[in-house]
């Protein structure tokens, strides 16, 4: 054999065992998801007792009785507040994060590196140190079981992480363009609008798909804050399934698990050029 043939061979064996590792984490990785929708399609009793993947007698039985009750409440309202909810933060986020991080990425003030500084430590800090401190204020001020605690805030550049990509983004742009629009006559909100915002276009969509998702999901802030049956989202609506004191509905369960995912893979699917390519781009200017 040719020296030729044996690097072919030895390239050809790592490119097959690169491909087994890979699709072994994949398995790993989706399994959950799949035995989660395999699951939702079973009748109760064999949700636990039957090993095979394919429902033996498939059933919508859960998902017909997990979206019209739930404790006497029906899922689309869950529904509704997780969208009302996401879509605020997503716009709140948008305006606020760009808004800020062009403040530090093109102008210059007095404390605006010791401002930077902090927002980077923020970045660092989980969310359970600062919830109760949070909730002590939100609850004087008459917010707590409103939707006002989760949303309000994104007006303000709370999410320190969305603040830090768009300053790095604006940061690569070219300063000439500014100037430019200024000799135009163009103030710091025209230039802001008419200049930075169409070129933060991959940034923005990155920023407004993460926030999507990162609410949609956010169990412990939502928990934390709505108490009524009538303000509660999808993340907590699924925790009424379960009883620790009596039965619970694990197919009922399941099957709106299975639901609440369908928004957020639709977003990924349809906007997962924009999330690599703004990540990308950002990461290269860093």
């Amino acid at each position: 054999m040719t020296d030729r043939a044996m690097t072919g061979s030895g390239s050809m064996m790592r490119l097959l065992l690169k491909h087994a590792v890979l699709l072994g984490c994949t398995y790993v990785m989706l399994y959950p998801l799949i035995w989660m929708i395999s699951r939702s399609f079973m009748p109760e009793g064999q949700i636990f007792a039957s090993p095979s993947l394919i429902p033996a007698e498939p059933t919508l039985e859960n998902f017909v009785l997990g979206w019209r009750s739930t404790q006497g409440q029906s899922f689309s309202v869950f529904f509704l507040n997780s969208f009302i909810i996401a879509g605020l933060a997503v716009v709140g986020n948008l305006v606020a994060c760009t808004i800020t991080a062009y403040a530090f990425a093109r102008m210059e003030f007095r404390g605006m590196t010791l401002m930077f500084a902090v927002l980077i430590v923020s970045l660092i800090l989980p969310l359970q140190v600062l919830i109760l401190p949070q909730y002590l204020v939100f609850n004087q001020i008459g917010w707590v079981d409103t939707f006002l605690p989760l949303t309000v805030p994104k007006f303000f550049a709370v999410d320190g992480f969305f603040v830090y990509l768009m300053t790095i983004f604006i940061r690569g742009l070219p300063k000439e363009l500014d100037q430019a629009a200024i000799v135009d006559g163009c103030g710091r909100w025209q230039v802001l609008w008419y200049v930075i915002v169409p070129l933060c276009k991959p940034a923005l969509a990155t920023v407004a798909i993460f926030t999507f998702i990162w609410t949609w999901g956010d169990f412990f802030g939502q928990l934390v804050y709505l108490n009524s049956a009538e303000k509660l989202t999808v993340a907590v609506g699924l925790n009424r399934f379960l009883d620790t004191t009596g039965s619970s509905f694990y197919g009922q369960l399941l099957a709106m698990s299975t639901l609440s995912v369908v928004p957020v893979l639709i977003i990924f699917m349809l906007f997962q050029r924009l999330i690599v390519e703004g990540l990308a781009t950002t990461g290269m200017k860093l």
